[in-house]
Formats: C-alpha cells, sequence, structure tokens
C-alpha cells in the first residue's frame, strides 16, 4: 500500500529523549495516532519521522501523544523556531552544569569524614543527611519525574532504573540515619549524590556531543537569510523571509545570501555557487539568468524575481532530504532494537539475582548485597546501543551533504559497501550531454536540404541528438518547416511527413527493420564517424538514404579519473548506451572502460541490470536523473548525477549535486566509512555491557577480591554514550581519496 501522495510526511522535534527506551516509546506512542502509517524516531536529532496514511491524522493528536508519553513536543518542521530552539538548548545545559557542579561539591564535602574524624555532639549521619537531602532532591528530581511517567505509561525504561538505584540508596541511607532496620554502616549519602551527579554529567556531554551531529543541517539552513529587500509597490521594504511571495522582487546587495530561486531581471553581478555545485570559481549572472536560494552575491546589485520560496527551493529540498535521510534507519539498526526490547527486564533480573545470591547464598553481608543490587542497575545502559546507529547516520550523512553528496536513506548506507559494479550511463552522464553537430555527408542532395528535412522531423523530439540537428540548423538560418504524423521508436530513430514525403531518421538498426537500403560511401563514412568517437544519425526520404550527420558529445573532465579510481576500489565497471557499438567503444576506450553495452534500448536498461544481479553482481547505476528512472530503480544503488534539479532530486538513491563523477568513488567510501563506523560503535556499546554488567553483579569477587562502586558505575555509563558519540563526530573530518 501506497502513502498517499497528497498528504505530506511530518517531522516533529522532540525533547526529553536520553536512550533507546525513550526512542521505543515514543515510536509506539505516535504509532497509535491515527493516520499514521509508520513512525522513525532519531536519538540523535530528536526527531520524530512521520509517514502518514490519509487525512485522519492531526498534529494536536501527535503532540498529545507525545506528551501523554512524558516528552517535550517542540514543533513541526518548518514551524519550529530555530532561533529559540538554541536559546532553550543553552538554557538547559546550564541548569545540567549548574546541577554536576552543586552534586560534585556536595559529594566531595560527604566524603570528609570517611578521611577526617570529626567530633560533633550529636551523631555525623545527621549532619550528612541534612546535608545531601536537599541537594538529592534538587539532583534527582528530573529523574524521578521521567520515571514516575514512564511508569504511568506502563513503560520500563532507564529513568526507572537509574531512580531505583539512587532511590535506594538514599531511602537505605535514611533507614541507616535512624537506624531503621538498617545500622549506620550503610550510609550511601555520597554515592546517592555521585551518582545522581554522573548521570547529569553523562546527559550534559550526550546532549552537548548530540548537538554537534547536526552541524551540517545547521550550517545548510544558515545559507538562508532571515530577512529580504524587496520592491513592492514601487516602495522598497525588509521583510521576515517566510513573508516573501512568488514573484517578489526580491533586492540582494553585495556579499548577501540570495534568498530565493529566481530569475535575475536585472543587474549584474558574479555568484559564487560553491555550495551547490563546489565550483570553486564564481558564475557570471545577468538578465534573464537563473539564480539559486543559498548562493552568495559577490559584487553587484541584483534585482530577482521570486519563482520559489520556502519549502519548494532547491536549498530547502536539499535540507528536507538530508534530513529525512538522517532519521532513517538502516538494516544493522534491528539488532540493537532486538536487544533493547529485552534490556531492562533482564538487567532487573541480574540485579535481582545478584542480591538474593550474595546474601542468601553466598552469606555475604546485606551491605555488600545492596551495593550490588545498586551497581547493576547503575551501570546498565542501552543508550549506547540506542545512539550507536543514528549519530553515525546523522554524521555521515551530513558530511555527504556538506560534500555535495546527498544519500537518501540509511538503508543505501548498508547496501553501497557491498556494490561490485558501477554501470555508466553514457549521454548526460559521462558526456556533458550537450552534444554539437560536428560533420554531414550529404548524397545526391545539398547539405542546407538535409538539415531542412531532419530538423523538421527531430525538433519534435526531446532527445538530446535531435536538440544539436535543431540547434545546427538554426545557426545555419535555414527555414524548419512543419512535419506531419510525427512518430518516435524508442531511441532507435524518428518518422514524419515533410512537404507530404516520408522521411526516416535514426540509426542503422532502425533503418535495418524498415528495409531502406544504405550505399556504401554513406556506410563507409559512417563508420569513420563512429571510429572519431561521433553520434551517427542516418536520414532518408521516400525510401532513399540520402545522407549521414555525425554528432559528437564532449567527455566530462572527470570522467577518466572516476573510472581509474573506481577500478583502484576493486570494482567492475561498465558503459551502457543506446549508440552504435563502434562510437560507444571509442568512448569507452578514452576513459579505461572495456565493458561495453551498446545498441541498448532506455527500456531495456533495466532488463540489462537485472541480468547483472542474477548472475550475483551488486550493481550501481549511474545517470543523469532524467531519463534513466528506471535503471535507477532497478539498481541496487542509484546514483543520479544532477546540479541539484528536481528531476534529480527525486531520482536515485544517491544524488551528486556538483555533477563531478568522482563523487561516485566518494559516495561509496564514505558509505563504507559510516557502515565500518557503525559496527565499531555496536561492539563498543555490547562490549560495554557485556564486560561491566558482570563485574557489577561481583562474578570477579571470589577470585580477585574486585567489586564496582555504584558511584563509578555511574561515570562509566556516561562514558559510554559519550564514547560512542565522539566515534561518531570523527566522521566529520572524513575526505575522499581522490
Amino acid at each position: 500500500m501506497k502513502p498517499n501522495d497528497n498528504i505530506d510526511n511530518v517531522i516533529i522535534k522532540i525533547g526529553g529523549m536520553h536512550c533507546a527506551m525513550c526512542v521505543k516509546t515514543v515510536a509506539e506512542a505516535l504509532g497509535k495516532v491515527p493516520g499514521v502509517r509508520a513512525v522513525n524516531v532519531n536519538l540523535a536529532n530528536e526527531k520524530a519521522y512521520l509517514e502518514l496514511e490519509d487525512e485522519r491524522f492531526s498534529i494536536e493528536a501527535a503532540k498529545k501523544a507525545i506528551e501523554s508519553a512524558g516528552y517535550q513536543y517542540l514543533g513541526r518542521e518548518g514551524e519550529e523556531n530555530l532561533i529559540e530552539q538554541d536559546q532553550a538548548f543553552t538554557r538547559d545545559l546550564r541548569s545540567r552544569m549548574r546541577r554536576i557542579i552543586i552534586g560534585f561539591i556536595t559529594g566531595v564535602i560527604l566524603m570528609i569524614p570517611m578521611f577526617i574524624e570529626i567530633n560533633l555532639p550529636f551523631p555525623m549521619a545527621y549532619l550528612m543527611l541534612v546535608i545531601a537531602t536537599p541537594v538529592f532532591i534538587y539532583l534527582s528530581y528530573p529523574i524521578f519525574r521521567a520515571a514516575g511517567q514512564a511508569l504511568r505509561n506502563r513503560s520500563l525504561n532507564m529513568d526507572v532504573m537509574y531512580a531505583m538505584g539512587i532511590g535506594v540508596a538514599f531511602f537505605a541511607s535514611l533507614l541507616g540515619t535512624f537506624e531503621i532496620v538498617l545500622t549506620r554502616d550503610f550510609l550511601f549519602f555520597e554515592t546517592a549524590i555521585f551518582l545522581a551527579t554522573f548521570l547529569m554529567l553523562g546527559r550534559y556531554l550526550e546532549a552537548r556531543a548530540k548537538g554537534k551531529t547536526t552541524a551540517a543541517i545547521k550550517r545548510l539552513i544558515g545559507l538562508q537569510p532571515q530577512t529580504v529587500i524587496v520592491i513592492r509597490d514601487d516602495v522598497e521594504s525588509e521583510i521576515p523571509l517566510e513573508s516573501v511571495v512568488i514573484n517578489d522582487i526580491v533586492i540582494v546587495k553585495p556579499g548577501s545570501r540570495i534568498p530565493v530561486d529566481g530569475v535575475v531581471i536585472s543587474g549584474e553581478s558574479y555568484v559564487d555557487e560553491s555550495m551547490l555545485t563546489g565550483e570553486s570559481l564564481p558564475v557570471f549572472k545577468q538578465t534573464g539568468a537563473k539564480v539559486v536560494g543559498g548562493t552568495l552575491n559577490q559584487n553587484g546589485i541584483l534585482h530577482i524575481r521570486a519563482e520559489r520560496i520556502g519549502r519548494d527551493t532547491v536549498l530547502a529540498q536539499i535540507i528536507r532530504l538530508v534530513e529525512q535521510a538522517q532519521g532513517s534507519r538502516p538494516p544493522v539498526q534491528r539488532l540493537a532494537d532486538v536487544v533493547v526490547s529485552y534490556f531492562i527486564p533482564m538487567i532487573l533480573a541480574i540485579a535481582i539475582l545478584s542480591f538474593g545470591f550474595w546474601y542468601f547464598v553466598a552469606e555475604q553481608t546485606l551491605l555488600f548485597a545492596l551495593t550490588a543490587f545498586i551497581s547493576v542497575l547503575v551501570i546498565a545502559c542501552p543508550c549506547a546501543l540506542g545512539l550507536a546507529t543514528p549519530t553515525a547516520v546523522t554524521v555521515g550523512i551530513g558530511r555527504g551533504a556538506e560534500l555535495g553528496i546527498l544519500i537518501k536513506n540509511g538503508t543505501v548506507l548498508e547496501v553501497a559497501p557491498r556494490v561490485t559494479t558501477v554501470v555508466f550511463d553514457k549521454t548526460g552522464t559521462l558526456t556533458t550531454g550537450k552534444p554539437l553537430v560536428t560533420d554531414i555527408f550529404p548524397v545526391g542532395i545539398s547539405t542546407a536540404e538535409l538539415l531542412r528535412y531532419a530538423a523538421a522531423v527531430e525538433k519534435n523530439s526531446e532527445h538530446p541528438l535531435s536538440t544539436a540537428i535543431v540547434n545546427y540548423a538554426k545557426e545555419l538560418e535555414i527555414t524548419i518547416p512543419a512535419a506531419d504524423n510525427f512518430a518516435a521508436f524508442g531511441g532507435r530513430g524518428v518518422t514524419a511527413y515533410v512537404d507530404n514525403r516520408a522521411v526516416f531518421i535514426g540509426t542503422e538498426v532502425f533503418f535495418q527493420e524498415h528495409r531502406i537500403p544504405i550505399s556504401p560511401d554513406i556506410l563507409s563514412t559512417a563508420e569513420k564517424y563512429a571510429d572519431a568517437g561521433k553520434s551517427i544519425v542516418f536520414v532518408a526520404i521516400e525510401g532513399q538514404t540520402v545522407g549521414v550527420i555525425a554528432i559528437a558529445d564532449t567527455l566530462k573532465n572527470s570522467a577518466a579519473s572516476a573510472v581509474e579510481k573506481l577500478r583502484e576500489d576493486g570494482l567492475k565497471i561498465a558503459m551502457i548506451t543506446g549508440d552504435n557499438r563502434r562510437t560507444a567503444q571509442t568512448i569507452a576506450a578514452q576513459i579505461g572502460i572495456e565493458t561495453v553495452l551498446a545498441e541498448i534500448l532506455p527500456q531495456d536498461k533495466a532488463v540489462v541490470i537485472r541480468q547483472m544481479q542474477a548472475k550475483g553482481e551488486v550493481v550501481a547505476f549511474v545517470g543523469d536523473g532524467i531519463n534513466d528512472a528506471v535503471a535507477l530503480a532497478q539498481a541496487d544503488i542509484g546514483i543520479a548525477v544532477g546540479s541539484g534539479s528536481d528531476v534529480a532530486l527525486e531520482s536515485g538513491d544517491i544524488v551528486l549535486v556538483r555533477n563531478d563523477l568522482n563523487d561516485v568513488s566518494a559516495a561509496l567510501q564514505l558509505s563504507r566509512k559510516v557502515m565500518s563506523r557503525i559496527r565499531q560503535n555496536l561492539f563498543w556499546a555490547f562490549a560495554y555491557n557485556a564486560a561491566l554488567v558482570p563485574v557489577a553483579a561481583g562474578v570477579l569477587y571470589p577470585l580477585f577480591g574486585i567489586t564496582f562502586r555504584p558511584e563509578l558505575g555511574g561515570l562509566a555509563m556516561a562514558l559510554s554514550s559519550v564514547t560512542v558519540i565522539s566515534l561518531s563526530l570523527n566522521l566529520r573530518r572524513f575526505n575522499p581519496a581522490r
């Protein structure tokens, strides 16, 4: 069942999530909202990605579901105030830091009696109680509040575990102070304080690190100016960007970012388009030129008519594409999801069994058993598991966007490293896609007359070769007559009637199909053109071949180096084209491609790819994103090469915005790097819990006398999440080998 195309998918910013169980709780809550088909919640960027089913969905219902689950609704994409969010984020960090400082100082004070004997007229426990209680309440209130909300939602999450751990520590201390059931040997005041402090420290460090994972998106958003100068009713005024409407005349001064996609109606200037194309040299713009929002006007004043605004601009589309991709999950995440679903019940069971074993079986003291119980509760952490994949995906896809590589979903990251064969389309991909007529060989007819008939038929076709013929005729100022009964034959040729005469234009195979003879002179000339790497088009009038037209398309500068780099990566390279074999092999030889699939009709490209896949090949198809949609869809990875066009953004799994073929290898390298980092993150997350939970339970005590203090467990828990995030943040420094 396909999603309703008339309903936009929704991205919601959520506050208060800090572990994998939070993600699960939010996803389940939003999944119950009417009209929601599927939910994906990303812990790294704290957003929920909703795939909608029908019109029953309401944002108010989603907000209620989030808040009922105990989390904060921070706005829908496009509605949230980024400045206010940043301010709120900063305030939250400061609040956490205050709690950390107060908690650490108080913990140190509570430890003084352990090293210095202090004589008081009353038990020291009473003073420790007075000092610890207000600080404990201040530190632990957010944890207990979140735990209470989770229990009301019948959910076990890490807040519940942490609340149990620090709660047991403080309550035992309270009983010990007044010698109710327990003695004053059970004073865990400093433990409770340090536990709450380290938990807060972990979340502080985690929040700061997670903030860095979305740096790429923030930089892209920063390319949009907040205010715009427009002319309305001959009056200049400065208005917010969101107030601009289509056909507004926007004034862009030197040094300012262009705020909208549009066309220059007056003025001249050089525009830096490197954010979009990667080209360092600025592009000259004058009246009639197209401009893209987010690019930088350098030295002149431009008056621009707004054609696309808001969510419809190329930059907005790129931002939305990157955000959605960052919110996706590769299949490898499923392993972590399965583990997390059993994690908390398993840890709770281990904690209870540890207490029971040491107290009832090993006959250790109640103090020892209680310490093991608390240590297991606080050292266990699914946070690292929950962060392992989304942080790497978020940072990796963000880094790709900065390099002009738009990866559209997390699944691509997992498939791309397994690619064995890269298949290139020729026209518009390996070549510039702007073919020019180079030679004309007429027989029994003048060159002008041959062009006249050919252009009359070809002006009805959108094929690049057709465009080249029509443009050449116009350059020679040849009058192009009307054509009747035009028909196209799928990449092989076209026919029409011109001056009541049947005209056939196409390949040699097309002429053979229609039994149109080609003279030896024309055929040998065509072969000579083909040997030079030119595309050839035969022309026949009334069943008689009257000549051949040679058309050449220039190879992209990056074609040869891109092929060489892919071959160095151990990949098989192939080229697929509708051109005749001789021409195709000549072009391929120039850039080092040995496998050539020529005379392939557009609709058959997917068949060829399917045949490769049947032989066990994992295929990446590289096309221009215009006429390669079927092949891009059939390939395991579809890579669209295009300069930010709508078609390119919609086509393929990866979009190379800069039109640089070297980015094919860069995209595959980045995918391999991200997947490697995900595996490293998952390894460390699993290893942390696998190694330290048994230690906290006391398995090393019989042999080595080693135990684990609860407060150290809290610190280790914090560091596990920070380690995983830090490993992911290293992806920001990724640079492809060229």
